[in-house]
């Protein structure tokens, strides 16, 4: 069996750029990218805020350009799913069902999945109303009535963000408790494009070609109501996907690989020779060009450990 240099396990941004890196680095990287290749972007509309693109880009054909790029340099991918992994040691292993690939590094990139409500028409309207990221898509919303549903820090960060451009923003809550921290829920309130509606639920999203309205239930009266609006933003949470991973790699107390501090490996992990590039390890930006970024810093990390 021949032990290959690399294997890049994950095929969103992070991924990819590895893997063009690694191909134009001589390394002839192995991407094995899953059933379902190219990561949140597949599920992304118009992607505007990307580089390089100044009217903008579909999120597939996005993917699609970085897949063929890696390609043109030498990528070999593989659209199967990982089942096991035996990270240490010098040689790392990688099943495919009952296949094994062996190399001497392994870059983790399968990124992270946006927690949904699991509504019925909630993934129906993904990209057409319904998101779950506002710095990528609140730009499409200017003047318009949106919700944010979630009671942490994240969805007081999105509803604050997108006052910049939707001219009235409604935050759906389940109880009237909130996990954010104080300061964060303070700017929220004190916000005059911001209304909270508290204990109160989404039971769906209705809409034909677009976000038309939500169907609400409040839980303490069951009174049912429907609000009308452009759009609605999920933000509770997102989980990492290093199930595959965990005791291997060390993780933080959400589930995502931690990387080093030291400046000249930042995408090392806890055992030489894995590295992590892209959202499985940044619970912060979860930004495609960050996630590109990084999943360059993990292949030039790589090929430094190669060659040492």
């Amino acid at each position: 069996m021949t032990v290959r240099n690399v294997i890049i396990i994950g095929s969103g941004p992070a991924g990819l750029t590895a893997a063009i890196y690694a191909a134009r680095g001589g390394q002839d990287p192995l991407v094995i990218e899953g059933f379902q290749a190219g990561g949140q972007l597949m599920t992304t509309t118009e992607v505007e805020n990307f580089p390089g693109f100044k009217d903008g880009v579909m999120g597939p054909d996005l993917m699609m350009e970085l897949r063929a790029q890696a390609e043109r340099f030498g990528t070999e991918l593989l659209t199967l799913d990982v089942t096991k992994v035996e990270l240490d040691g010098d040689i790392k292993k990688v099943w495919v069902d009952e296949t094994l690939y062996e190399a001497k590094t392994v870059i983790i990139s399968t990124g992270a999945s946006a927690n949904l409500l699991g509504l019925k028409n909630e993934s129906r309207l993904m990209g057409r109303g319904v998101s779950t990221c506002a710095t990528c898509d609140g730009f499409f919303f200017r003047d318009k009535t949106i919700a944010v549903i979630g009671g942490g820090d994240s969805a007081m960060e999105e509803a604050t963000f997108l006052t910049r451009f939707a001219q009235k923003v409604y935050v759906i809550h389940r109880r009237q408790g909130f996990r954010s921290s104080q300061i964060m829920l303070e700017k929220a309130k004190n916000n005059p494009k911001i209304e909270f509606v508290l204990d109160t639920v989404v039971e769906d999203v209705i809409g034909a070609e677009g976000v038309e309205a939500i169907a609400l239930k409040n839980v303490q009266t069951n009174e049912q109501s429907q609000l009308p609006l452009d759009g609605m933003f999920v933000a509770i949470g997102h989980t990492p996907n290093t199930k595959l991973f965990i005791g291997q790699v060390d993780v933080d107390s959400g589930g995502y690989i931690i990387t080093s501090s030291d400046k000249t490996h930042l995408s090392a992990t806890s055992l030489p020779g894995v590295f992590a590039c892209g959202d499985v390890q940044d619970s912060h930006y979860r930004q495609a060009i960050t996630a590109a970024g990084s999943g360059c810093t993990a292949a030039l990390d790589a090929q430094h450990y190669l060659e040492g």
